[in-house]
């Protein structure tokens, strides 16, 4: 049994999905991976399907009827974790924007340097962003700087992704109160996690766009994002922060 847990939302990853699960079981460390398919048109479920067979106990599906969100994929992974013990749980995206071989840097901050809640940052040092366009790397770091001063969060990557939470963390957090969908819900979580007195640490990665694929990114993401962050902060001056198990 392994401690650690990769969560991979999916929707129309058939470009991607067996590679990234294939590199992710070839690490020095026994990761499992749980995929969640939001009833992908492009077959993206019967591939993991096919994969499942191949690596019984290590390589799980969750199925849903659409598509529901990122952030209730990520929190219906939570309680799939939670439920079966697992100790350290992953976020990471199919499209290979983030690099598989960090999780290892991600698992060792958490397991022996005492993180709760590891961050993998494009911008803790420098700007480690490939392949995209100047206007949306700034937009990006913008977005990060835009959150940390609203916030008041010391966490100079705001917005990011590739996560490792341990078990404690999200049994703290209660799921019901989540009020973000979108990109959002990653800045919501990482707040939580900051207002409820875990430890967080960033670890530098380099975060390279997708080159096969279609970017999920919309306007719609982009203005929950901003105007979200507004409303996370008004709320929390009226709000006291307790943890869930406490």
């Amino acid at each position: 049994m392994s401690d650690s847990l990769v969560i991979i939302p999916t929707y129309n990853e058939k470009e991607n999905i067996e590679r990234i699960i294939r590199t992710v079981f070839s690490l020095p460390k026994d990761f499992h991976v749980l995929i969640i398919d939001d009833n992908s048109p492009d077959g993206t479920a019967q591939i993991v399907a096919s994969l499942v067979k191949e690596f019984p106990n290590r390589l799980f599906m969750e199925q849903r009827k659409g598509k529901l969100g990122l952030g209730t994929a990520y929190i219906h992974g939570f309680h799939w974790a939670i439920d079966r013990k697992y100790d350290y749980i992953f976020e990471m995206d199919a499209d290979f924007s983030h690099n598989p071989e960090d999780l290892l840097k991600l698992y060792d901050a958490a397991r022996n340097q005492g993180a709760d809640l590891v961050i993998g940052s494009r911008y803790v040092k420098g700007v480690n962003v490939v392949n995209w366009p100047i206007g949306r790397v700034l937009m990006s770091y913008y977005a990060s700087a835009y959150v940390r001063f609203v916030t008041r969060m010391k966490i100079w990557d705001t917005t990011a992704g590739f996560k490792c939470y341990t078990r404690p963390v999200l049994e703290a957090i209660d799921f019901d109160n989540i009020h973000f969908t979108g990109y959002a819900f990653q800045i919501e979580m990482k707040f939580l996690a900051w207002k409820l007195g875990f430890k967080i640490l960033e670890v530098p990665i380099i975060f390279t766009d997708r080159t096969l694929g279609e970017s999920k990114m919309s306007k719609g993401i982009f203005k929950e994002a901003v105007f979200g962050v507004i409303t996370l902060r008004f709320k929390s001056l009226f709000k006291t922060y307790r943890r869930k198990n406490a």
